[in-house]
């Protein structure tokens, strides 16, 4: 434990790292690559695209299905990325905790395979799950890691290898494909949606000797969990997933596949309610005064596709909380949604914008339909 005795000590990130695998796939060569369920071009695929506003994403899984990286792989590239972004080396990490929706393993932990992948030595560890607000739980663990003084190094990470689920072979004969060959909207909407990658960020009790660094001014995170059926789920059918007995286990994987319980689902109609949800979050933090909009200088907002932003800005534009959307920054389009890893491979893209100015502060903001989750993290440019 480094030397702190009662006093909380400032948090600086340092470094940020980001792994995209493989070549950027435009729009055009989508589906070629993820494939076509029952060699069937998909129904609501072209609207999806352009709902989602996404140009161009990456994959690290070849258009044949050859497994290109892992999640693990991809994680452990980033934070390497992250720590020498930071000027440090790998044996100086104390803490890592990773963020992820669905790692390589059912079991153990992320955290722990991204460490085995690093080939690093004896550490702390922490494995969080959940969807994109993951990767600010696990910013937040590492975050009170270093200002507690039980870590002088800490990194926070988010991996996602989504495709590995949307390959036809996950749907064709299950519920999901109805009798015609078409995949039902809320399996097929996603698979137009998601991608691959992995980001990270180191932090310590104090900024950069040279260049900019980000220190921490706090992390929120709100669960309502409590108010409302998952939004976003895997290992459950749509009809039952609020109810924790008809979960996958409890009927075994095999007939949990074929009643389309383990893939990735979405509930569309849920989610515009969310999304009010999320803003109420954001107009109290605005009321209480937690979050003042014309001190922000920058917002990296993570969405989930373009008309999700417009949505979310229709509902701010008239309220004291709307920050101009000059001041947002975003690589959705080039880079595409990749959960708990979007919101790090923004950040990291903004660092080397050459926006960030000393005294500027930025405010991340990520929303998670999983089950009504919204985080937020604000920092101050030094």
């Amino acid at each position: 434990m480094s030397e702190s005795g009662a006093r909380l000590r400032d948090v600086y990130i340092t470094g940020v790292g980001a792994h995209l695998p493989g070549p950027a796939v435009g729009n055009d060569r989508m589906e070629d690559h993820i494939g076509r369920v029952h060699g069937r071009d998909s129904v609501v695929g072209r609207r999806a695209l352009r709902w989602n506003g996404i140009q161009t994403r990456h994959y690290a899984m070849a258009p044949e299905g050859a497994v290109l990286d892992t999640n693990a792989g991809m994680t452990a590239k980033a934070v390497a990325a992250a720590i020498d972004a930071a000027g440090l080396q790998i044996g100086a990490l104390q803490h890592l905790a990773t963020a992820t929706t669905q790692g390589d393993y059912l079991v153990p932990g992320h955290a722990a395979a991204v460490q085995a992948e690093l080939g690093a030595g004896p550490m702390e560890i922490a494995s969080y799950q959940s969807v994109c607000a993951s990767a600010l739980m696990a910013a937040k663990g590492a975050c009170l890691q270093v200002r507690a003084g039980e870590a002088d190094v800490a990194v926070a990470a988010g991996g996602e290898f989504s495709s590995r689920w949307f390959r036809p072979g996950f749907y064709e004969g299950t519920a999901l494909v109805d009798a015609k060959g078409r995949l039902t909207t809320e399996a097929d909407f996603l698979r137009f949606t998601l991608s691959d990658g992995a980001g990270a960020v180191v932090m310590e009790p104090q900024p950069r000797a040279e260049g900019l660094s980000l220190k921490v001014d706090w992390v929120d995170l709100t669960s309502l969990a409590g108010r409302f059926d998952p939004c976003m789920w895997a290992g459950s059918t749509r009809a039952d997933r609020a109810d924790m007995a008809s979960a996958w286990s409890h009927a075994g994987p095999a007939a949990a596949h074929a009643a389309g319980a383990v893939a990735l689902l979405q509930d569309f109609e849920l989610l515009k309610i969310v999304i009010r949800a999320w803003i109420g979050v954001w107009l109290e933090k605005v009321d209480s005064g937690r979050i003042v909009p014309d001190q922000v200088d920058h917002l990296l907002c993570h969405y989930s596709a373009r008309s999700l932003r417009e949505e979310i800005v229709g509902l701010l534009r008239n309220t004291a909380a709307m920050i101009p959307e000059e001041k947002w920054f975003t690589t959705l389009p080039e880079t595409g949604n990749i959960g708990s890893a979007s919101i790090w491979v923004m950040l990291e893209a903004f660092m080397k914008s050459g926006r960030p100015k000393p005294g500027d502060r930025v405010l991340l903001i990520v929303p998670e339909s999983g089950r009504a989750m919204i985080g937020f993290m604000m920092l101050e440019v030094v």
